[in-house]
């Protein structure tokens, strides 16, 4: 397990995060359109390149998180995307998950498909180059009824058996137990989820007896719901997120990095500055960066509009968003 450690650290290098461009197709597709962008399977590559692509990325960026259809694809430079990226020192890394489904026990609630033949496409996907996974199960808040204890357990268990399958597939797993944004909640509630949430994976893992020290959280902040009317405070949205992890994560894991869900990309910045500055008062024993989508991306495609001639304009927007992510890690 020691590689797996190793390469799980170094997603932590200094000033540096994770692009996460693992879309599905229904979702790549969904977003191209809101811009006005049409959409095909050469538009979704376009798209990849933009930000795969552009020049001066691995300043800011350890890894990618990118989605299988992406694992296969060539950039404008002609070279696979996962070849380029490991050129310039990114590790490439594979949504592994097969999406969500309502849960039989609770129709409200989503629980995640893809462990059938996960084993299989691991080999798969490891072939060809990736060298980290991730796992995204959902947990919606709607006043004290949801989440459930089940709905929770349940995730909590895929997410436990999925991290067992990609150790002994020599990839590092990344968790992604997203606590939604959607909702009337307060941020005392979110992080009173989170922090269940977390303590409930954790508990799993430990009894699936997984390496910790190769594992990534990626975690949601504390923040209330969108539907909530309340604008938090970056202080407060730090103090929150922080104590929640502090209670409910183990000082083993190799680090935990940040979702934007739902965020401007400017909350996303401000929260995660607040958040780093706090995790160095109270002596947090992770590292953390963000694992964000939207908040680096949406900037670049409001400009670029899935036009050649807006290819400079829109890198430029998207590397200095990129620089000021990477400024608010301190």
């Amino acid at each position: 397990m020691a590689d797996l450690i190793q390469i799980a650290r170094s997603l932590f290098a200094p000033g540096k995060g994770i692009l996460a461009a693992d879309e599905s197709v229904h979702s790549a597709t969904a977003r191209l359109a809101s811009h006005g962008i049409p959409t095909s399977e050469e538009m979704r590559r376009q798209y990849r390149d933009l930000f795969l692509g552009a020049p001066g990325i691995e300043q800011y960026l350890s890894g990618v998180i990118l989605f299988s259809e992406t694992l296969l694809e060539k950039g404008n430079d002609h070279k696979l995307f996962p070849t380029s990226l490991s050129a310039r020192g990114i590790l490439p890394g594979i949504k592994v998950d097969l999406g969500t489904e309502p849960m039989s026990a609770s129709l409200e609630e989503l629980i995640t498909q893809g462990l059938i033949d996960l084993p299989e496409r691991l080999v798969k996907y490891k072939k060809q180059g990736a060298a980290f996974t991730k796992w995204r199960a959902v947990v919606r808040i709607d006043g004290d009824h949801l989440p459930t204890a089940t709905a929770v357990h349940e995730n909590a268990k895929r997410l436990a058996s999925y991290v067992k399958e990609v150790q002994m597939a020599g990839l590092v797993p990344i968790v992604e137990p997203e606590v939604l944004l959607e909702g009337k909640h307060s941020r005392s509630r979110s992080r009173a989820v989170i922090e269940t949430t977390l303590g409930t994976v954790f508990s799993v893992l430990e009894e699936h007896a997984v390496d910790r020290a190769s594992v990534i959280l990626k975690t949601s902040m504390a923040l209330s719901g969108s539907e909530s009317g309340k604008k938090d405070t970056p202080a407060e949205v730090a103090e929150d997120t922080i104590a929640a992890l502090m209670q409910s994560v183990p000082r083993q894991v190799a680090g935990i990095v940040f979702l934007s869900g739902g965020q401007t990309t400017e909350q996303a910045t401000d929260n995660l500055a607040a958040i780093s500055q706090k995790a160095k008062e109270v002596h947090a024993p992770w590292p953390l960066t963000f694992s964000y989508a939207r908040a680096l991306q949406e900037e670049a495609l409001t400009l670029w509009k899935g036009k050649e001639e807006n290819v400079p304009a829109a890198r430029a927007v998207y590397l200095a968003r990129l620089a000021k992510v990477s400024a608010a890690l301190g």
